[in-house]
């Protein structure tokens, strides 16, 4: 399946022959109703906010960042900045987006790099960076097991399409 996804071919079930569709919300689907739910007990509730590789241009994700409380720290890691509060929204003091340049800033800070580098940076400042760097290995580890194991298996055994094709011959 994988080979199919990335070949940019439409991946089909091996047994239905129905389109494989991933678990994600596409651009213009509807967001589940947890969702919302979550995002309206949540985001109350936040006593920091870390932002990761995002644009902040796609709604309703780039209004999240305003539904945490007015005293919430909130951190953008990023190659970039991102959700800049606009010079309309600062006169009419709506308080939309990040404002990380003005002097009455307490709370919003960007950290520009790879999320890779900023997520472990803030380990080490927070004394988890041994335990991150770990995880990564550990997961680089399985990854490259697993992805070994399914190139076998695909050497070793066709598809079942192609076996019952191959019976037929």
């Amino acid at each position: 399946m994988k080979e199919r996804i990335f070949s940019d071919s439409v991946p089909t079930c091996e047994k239905c022959d129905g389109v494989v569709k991933p678990d994600i919300v596409f651009f213009g689907e509807d967001l589940p109703t947890r969702f919302f739910v979550c995002a309206e007990k949540d985001f109350p509730k936040c006593d920091l906010l870390i932002i990761l590789g995002s644009s902040l241009t796609v709604q309703p994700f780039a209004s999240l960042i305003d539904r945490v409380p007015k005293v919430c720290p909130r951190l953008l890691i990023n190659r970039e900045r991102a959700g800049h509060r606009d010079w309309v929204m600062a006169a009419l003091q709506m308080g939309r987006g990040l404002d990380f340049d003005s002097r009455d800033n307490f709370r919003d800070v960007a950290w520009l790099g790879s999320c890779d580098e900023g997520c472990q940076m803030l380990a080490d400042k927070l004394g988890w960076g041994d335990e991150l760097r770990k995880l990564v290995v550990d997961e680089h580890v399985r990854i490259s097991k697993q992805q070994n194991e399914t190139s076998k298996r695909q050497t070793e055994y066709p598809s079942e399409k192609k076996r019952a094709e191959s019976e037929h011959q």
